[in-house]
């Protein structure tokens, strides 16, 4: 979509969903697993980005006892024109939050968590030190645990990300979303650069940390742009990637330009890993923090098979 369209949708009224591609047409597995989950985190007070977000897989994920806990609320200070999440005004954060996500964490018998938030520009750190609480909840309640961490931009401070780094997370997750052309129409108040900075950040004081970074496909960027986009990923030390469609969540959010088929997305899969990240996941489906143990432990394998060459 060219500059001058998009800023038309800005303005204009509410438009219908665009109907989806036999592909992206599933069958929801909402068994007794899912119910435990939903009921657990629903019983605990605790948010899931799985729910606020509307993720199609949330019945694959919670038919499978896994979650990605969203801290901080279920209110963001942004209003990004792609995201589900609610925005507007927001509460303190909830100091009895770490404890109860480490107790759900063990209630669910996990190995591997992943926690994202709300952007909080509203809080003096970002709620970097929410973060930080949290991991070390869960690690205390729940030893040898794998904590991996989807963060927003703290706004550039690498002050906030040294709070978070400091607790040896065990993956760094920041997602660059899209093309930075189009950055001013799907994610105003947010920064290309500033966002690769902070991928940059974390490599340069925590390079034992794999970072790992999303890009929403069928917003309108170009071929061109997303190898770009993967190239600058690179440069900033990123090794894991992940690739999806973007949903339209509802008539009031951006709409979608292109459905890719999973063909094209395969593609996008092998040129990525000859571009040189360690592990993609790559499919209309595919989120951040989909099947995100399986994607670490291929980049994992794949770092330690490049040294031992």
């Amino acid at each position: 979509m060219h500059k001058e369209s998009m800023d038309e949708f800005i303005t204009s009224t509410v438009q219908k969903p665009v109907r989806k591609p036999r592909w992206l047409k599933q069958r929801l597995e909402a068994g007794p697993g899912y119910e435990t989950i939903r009921s657990m985190i629903k019983d605990k007070g605790l948010h899931t980005v799985c729910q606020e977000a509307r993720c199609p897989n949330l019945w694959h994920c919670f038919s499978k006892k896994t979650a990605t806990f969203l801290i901080m609320g279920n209110r963001c200070t942004r209003s990004c024109r792609f995201c589900a999440v609610d925005h507007g005004p927001t509460k303190p954060p909830d100091r009895d939050e770490p404890a109860r996500v480490a107790e759900t964490v063990a209630a669910m018998g996990l190995q591997y968590v992943v926690i994202t938030s709300v952007t909080r520009d509203d809080l003096p750190d970002g709620g970097a030190s929410c973060f930080a609480e949290t991991i070390e909840a869960i690690k205390t309640t729940v030893p040898n645990v794998k904590v991996e961490v989807l963060i927003p931009d703290f706004q550039g401070d690498v002050d906030a990300l040294a709070t978070v780094l400091n607790t040896g997370p065990t993956v760094l997750n920041h997602n660059i979303e899209t093309a930075p052309r189009l950055y001013h129409v799907v994610r105003p108040g947010a920064d290309y650069r500033r966002s690769l900075n902070i991928m940059k950040a974390t490599g340069s004081s925590a390079s034992e940390i794999p970072v790992k970074s999303g890009i929403m496909l069928g917003l309108g960027e170009t071929s061109q742009e997303l190898l770009k986009i993967m190239e600058d990923l690179l440069a900033a030390g990123c090794s894991i990637l992940t690739l999806g469609q973007y949903l339209q969540p509802t008539g009031r959010h951006l709409p979608v330009e292109r459905f890719i088929p999973p063909e094209e997305f395969d593609d996008w899969r092998s040129r990525a890993l000859a571009l040189g990240f360690s592990a993609v996941a790559s499919g209309p489906f595919v989120r951040s923090s989909y099947d995100a143990a399986d994607l670490y432990g291929t980049a994992i394998s794949a770092l330690r098979g490049r040294r031992e060459k």
